[in-house]
C-alpha cells in the first residue's frame, strides 16, 4: 500500500477510470460560505483498487458523491469512465452511472419491499436486460444467499443485507464500484468476511475499486491509498 498526496500525471486518458481535475465543494450556513472540499486533483487508473481515508467530516464522502456525479462541484471536472461528467445533465449523468458504476454503501441502501432478488434484478431490469433473473438468482448464489432470494430486508441480518447490496452492484459489471464505509454498520466478524467477499468479487470482475474509509486495516487491502484532512489530499 502507498499512501499519495499528489497523483502521478502520467496516465492517458483512455488508461484512467477516473480523473478528477481541481474539484471544490462550497456550500452556505449560517455563518456563510463553508468550503467542504478545496481543489482536489486525482487521478484513478482503470483496474486499481484505491482508498480514500479520513477521519469522519473530512471531506471524504463528498468527494466520493462529485465522482459519482451524485452531487455537483463548485468549480472543477470529473471524468469518469472517459465521460466528463458535468458536461451532461442529471438525466444523462444517471445514465451513464447505472452503465459504469456499481455502489455500496454503509447503510445499504435496499428497497425495503422488494425481496433480495427483486433487489438485485432491478439495476439489470434499468437497462433493459432480458436475463435479469437468471443473473440476480447467480449473483445472489454467488454471495451465498441462494435461499433467501424472497427474503425482503427486513427479515435479512446486517451482514446478509451487505451481500445482497454487494451482488447488486457486481451483477452489472460495473467498470468501477464505490462504496462508502461499507461495513460501518457491522461488526468486526461480519464486517471482515463482507470485505473479504468484495475484494474477491473484485478481484473476479476486474473492477477499478475506490473505497471510503476511516479504517487503516481495510485500506491497506487496496494498492493504493490517499487521505483527505479538513477537504484536502495530504499525507
Amino acid at each position: 500500500m502507498s499512501i499519495d498526496t499528489v497523483p502521478a500525471r502520467s496516465a492517458t486518458a483512455s488508461d484512467l477510470a477516473l480523473d478528477v481535475q481541481g474539484v471544490s465543494k462550497v456550500v452556505s450556513d449560517s455563518g456563510g460560505p463553508l468550503t467542504i472540499l478545496h481543489e482536489v486533483g486525482l487521478q484513478v487508473p482503470r483496474g486499481q483498487t484505491l482508498a480514500i481515508v479520513g477521519a469522519s467530516g473530512s471531506g471524504k464522502s463528498t468527494l466520493l458523491s462529485l465522482m459519482a456525479g451524485l452531487d455537483v462541484p463548485t468549480t472543477g471536472r470529473v471524468v469518469l469512465c472517459g465521460q466528463s461528467l458535468f458536461e451532461l445533465d442529471e438525466d444523462a449523468r444517471a445514465a451513464h452511472r447505472a452503465r459504469h458504476v456499481g455502489f455500496v454503501f454503509q447503510n445499504f441502501q435496499l428497497i425495503g419491499h422488494l425481496s433480495a432478488l427483486e433487489n438485485v434484478m432491478l439495476p439489470l431490469e434499468l437497462l433493459g436486460d432480458r436475463q435479469a433473473r437468471s443473473k440476480a438468482q447467480d449473483m445472489l448464489a454467488r454471495v451465498g444467499l441462494a435461499e433467501r432470494l424472497g427474503h425482503k430486508p427486513v427479515l435479512l441480518s446486517g451482514g446478509e443485507q451487505q451481500r445482497v447490496a454487494l451482488a447488486r452492484a457486481f451483477v452489472v459489471g460495473p467498470e468501477i464500484l464505490m462504496a462508502d464505509e461499507p461495513t460501518g454498520s457491522l461488526d468486526h466478524a461480519t464486517g471482515a468476511s463482507v470485505m473479504d467477499l468484495m475484494f474477491a468479487l473484485n478481484r473476479e470482475q476486474g473492477t477499478t475499486l475506490v473505497l471510503v474509509t476511516h479504517d487503516l486495516q481495510i485500506a491497506a487491502r487496496c494498492e493504493r491509498t490517499v487521505r483527505i484532512q479538513a477537504g484536502r489530499l495530504s499525507g
